[in-house]
C-alpha cells in the first residue's frame, strides 16, 4: 500500500532521483528540495544506509546547509538494531523533509524493511513531509523495487530482479542510472509482470517531484522514460522459459524532458 491517505491532509512529494545529481555548478534539483523543505525553515533528515562509506551523510549535511536548509541532521542507521532506535524515530518526527541516499538498496530493505524507522517515514510522509531518495534511495521508495537485471533493450523472463520496497507509492516501478546504464530491458520486464504498474526510467541528474495528487514534474538535466502498459494487448511472459526474449504488444513509451508532466492515475503525459 502507499503511504495511508489521512482525511484533510496532503501527502508530502515523493521525489525519485535517477543518481549522480548535480551538487555543485547547477545543484537544480537539491536546491527545489530544500526549497519544498522549508529553506531556511527546512530540517532534513538524511538517512545514508545504502552506501557504506563513512562521510556520505556528512557530505550531505554540509551540502544542504549550503544550499539554505536550516537543520540537517544525519541518522546514522548502519544495521537493523540502529533502525529500532527511538532517539531517530523521534528526530524523524520533527523533520520537513527525507533524504535518503544512493549506494546499495538491498541495504535499505533488508536495514530498514519492517522498522520503525520505514514505518515512521511512511507515517510522516502522509502528513505532508517530503521523501526524496537518489539512486539506490529513488528504487525503494515503490513497492516493487529493481535489484538488478541485465542490461539492453528487449526484455528477458529473466531480465529483472525484484524485492519489496518501502512502498511510498504502489503504482510504479522505478528504475535509475536508465540511459547511462542501458536498462531499458529490466523495466520492460518488470512492467511485463503485471500492466498494473507503470515503469518509471530516471536518468541520471534527472528527478520526478511526484506530487499528491500523483502527478509528477520532471526536473533535471536529462530525461525520465515512461513505459506504461495500460493497453498492453500481449504478454509473452507465463509462456516465456528461462532467458526467452519477450513478446510485448501495444506498450506505450514516452520520454519527457525537463519541465514535462505526467499523471500516473491517469496515464496522461503532458509537454
Amino acid at each position: 500500500m502507499p503511504s495511508p491517505n489521512i482525511e484533510g491532509q496532503q501527502r508530502g512529494y515523493v521525489i525519485p532521483i535517477g543518481g549522480a545529481e548535480e551538487k555543485i555548478d547547477n545543484p537544480e534539483i537539491l536546491t527545489k528540495f530544500v526549497e519544498l523543505a522549508g529553506g531556511s525553515d527546512a530540517v532534513i533528515c538524511v538517512i545514508p544506509t545504502a552506501s557504506q562509506l563513512d562521510d556520505t551523510g556528512e557530505r550531505y549535511e554540509n551540502l544542504f546547509h549550503e544550499l539554505g536548509a536550516g537543520k540537517t541532521i544525519s541518522l546514522p542507521i548502519r544495521e537493523r538494531a540502529d533502525a529500532q532506535n527511538p532517539d531517530y524515530v523521534e528526530q524523524l518526527l520533527t523533520c520537513t523533509a527525507v533524504f535518503i541516499t544512493g549506494g546499495n538498496q538491498l541495504r535499505l530493505s533488508t536495514i530498514l524493511g519492517g522498522t520503525p524507522i520505514a514505518k515512521t517515514i511512511r507515517q510522516i510522509n502522509a502528513k505532508g513531509v517530503h521523501v526524496a531518495g537518489t539512486s539506490a534511495g529513488a528504487a525503494i521508495v515503490s513497492q516493487h523495487m529493481i535489484t538488478g537485471g541485465s542490461t539492453g533493450i528487449v526484455p528477458t523472463e529473466d531480465g529483472v530482479n525484484l524485492a519489496p520496497g518501502m512502498g511510498l507509492i504502489n503504482t510504479v516501478v522505478v528504475d535509475q542510472h536508465f540511459n547511462e546504464r542501458n536498462r531499458l530491458s529490466r523495466l520492460l520486464s518488470a512492467v511485463s509482470y503485471n500492466p498494473f504498474l507503470v515503469g518509471i526510467g530516471l536518468d541520471e541528474d534527472t528527478a520526478a517531484f511526484i506530487d499528491d495528487n500523483n502527478e509528477f514534474t520532471v526536473v533535471g538535466s536529462g530525461a525520465i522514460t515512461v513505459v506504461d502498459p495500460a493497453d498492453i494487448e500481449y504478454s509473452s511472459m507465463a509462456e516465456a522459459r528461462r532467458g526467452d526474449a519477450l513478446t510485448l504488444l501495444n506498450l506505450k513509451v514516452h520520454i519527457l524532458a525537463s519541465g514535462s508532466r505526467y499523471n500516473i492515475s491517469t496515464r496522461q503525459a503532458s509537454a
